[in-house]
């Protein structure tokens, strides 16, 4: 699996309190592992963002990505918490 982050993804992570980034580099660990593993709750998006899938960090964080070829290639484009990746 390659991931890449797009460049909105890394302004917003670097936003994040220390222990928000290390649950989301926890989250992004566990998915290299396991992209469907159930603690992360993948799940596909709606309307504006049908194209695209987010997964869980715990509490209210999510992750927003693309993933091409069954997650051979996934950019991860927005990190934040729900509100703020789905607004």
């Amino acid at each position: 699996m390659e991931i890449f982050y797009h460049k909105k993804f890394v302004k917003a992570f670097l936003k994040l309190a220390l222990k928000q980034q290390e649950k989301v580099d926890n989250a992004i660990a566990l998915f290299r592992q396991n992209p469907l593993n159930p603690a992360l709750y993948n799940h596909a998006l709606h309307g504006k963002d049908q194209d695209k899938r987010a997964i869980a960090a715990g509490g209210d964080l999510r992750l927003v990505f693309k993933e091409e070829n069954n997650y051979q290639r996934v950019i991860f484009v927005r990190v934040g918490t729900h509100n703020q990746v789905y607004e």
